[in-house]
């Protein structure tokens, strides 16, 4: 039992971990105006990754703002799911 959850949390963290990279993408291709954000389908997917990521995002941009406009928050992130992900299959949660 506690096996199975654990291998279940590695799979959201994993899944969780390319969320991020899609958000990040989507928000590069809407500052260099490849995506267009006032398509309909383009601004609902748009907002469901931020849905899906800025509550991880916010507290990490609280701790530690934009450094000359770049926002390190989803590095961070991914930093901390990888090493989450890593003790999981190292180490035991329970």
């Amino acid at each position: 039992m506690i096996s199975a959850l654990r291998f279940l949390l590695i799979d959201i963290i994993s899944i969780y971990f390319y969320v991020v990279i899609a958000a990040v993408i989507a928000s590069w291709l809407v500052a260099f105006g490849i995506i267009n954000s006032y398509n309909p389908i383009a601004r609902r997917i748009l907002h469901i990754l931020h849905a899906l990521t800025e509550p991880l995002f916010a507290p990490v941009r609280r701790i530690l703002p934009a450094i000359g406009g770049l926002d390190l928050s989803p590095l961070i992130v991914l930093l901390l799911l990888g090493f989450i992900r890593n003790w999981l299959l190292v180490g035991s949660l329970f």
